[in-house]
């Protein structure tokens, strides 16, 4: 099978936290949105896929278990945005605040194992 994103595929994505995963998913739906309203059907396709790619690695990861059923309704609901009737009336700025705060918390995440890293280096 191939993977647009080989290196996560193989294991790397599991190595993320939930909402590291969650963020880098909400980019591929900005720019699956992006595209969409531009009408470019070939960068859609792409930024389509490579999200849908991304969820599947997240629903595959066996520490999301208990927000398994979170996830699955994002895709669901998702691919109905942006594929089919949009049933549930989603919009543009819903998908991008859902995924906002999750990009929002992945930063403070990181910044904080950033500054762990330096605290616990030896002084000099």
């Amino acid at each position: 099978m191939s993977y647009y994103h080989e290196q996560l595929a193989l294991g790397r994505w599991q190595q993320f936290p939930l909402v590291t995963q969650l963020a880098n998913i909400g980019s591929e739906v900005e720019r699956a949105i992006k595209w969409k309203n531009k009408k470019n059907q070939t960068l859609f396709q792409s930024a389509f896929e490579r999200m849908l790619e991304l969820i599947d690695l997240t629903m595959a990861d066996p520490k999301n278990r208990k927000r398994l059923k979170e996830v699955c309704r994002a895709r669901e609901m998702l691919v109905d945005y942006l594929l089919y009737d949009n049933v549930y009336h989603s919009t543009d700025e819903q998908w991008r605040k859902y995924f906002a705060a999750f990009a929002v918390r992945s930063n403070i995440l990181r910044r904080n194992d950033r500054e762990q890293a330096v605290l616990s280096q030896p002084l000099p």
